[in-house]
């Protein structure tokens, strides 16, 4: 199977199961807070759902941010002549 043919399945499942909460709400009543926790979470995976659709449908490369290389020589040891070490203030002063 495709991925399109995955998200279409995972699709029809979830429309599923929002019939039967629609069935279970009028059983139970939806004044509980089982029956909103349940919809609430059948909310966020049709978000989740909708995001896959979305991310499945652009281009992956567009998707992963470019990669930088860093040297391992090490740095111009003059880079740090007039910094502060963090925490410990600069060289010359005393702490209060």
């Amino acid at each position: 199977m495709s991925v399109h043919d995955d998200l279409t399945s995972a699709q029809r499942c979830l429309d599923d199961l929002y019939r039967s909460l629609a069935r279970l709400d009028k059983q139970l009543g939806s004044g509980g807070l089982e029956m909103r926790r349940v919809r609430m979470d059948a909310d966020h995976l049709r978000e989740s759902l909708a995001l896959l659709r979305e991310a499945a449908s652009g281009p992956a490369a567009a998707a992963r941010p470019e990669l930088v290389t860093i040297s391992d020589t090490p740095y111009d040891i003059s880079l740090w002549t007039d910094s502060d070490d963090e925490g410990l203030g600069a060289r010359d002063r005393h702490a209060p």
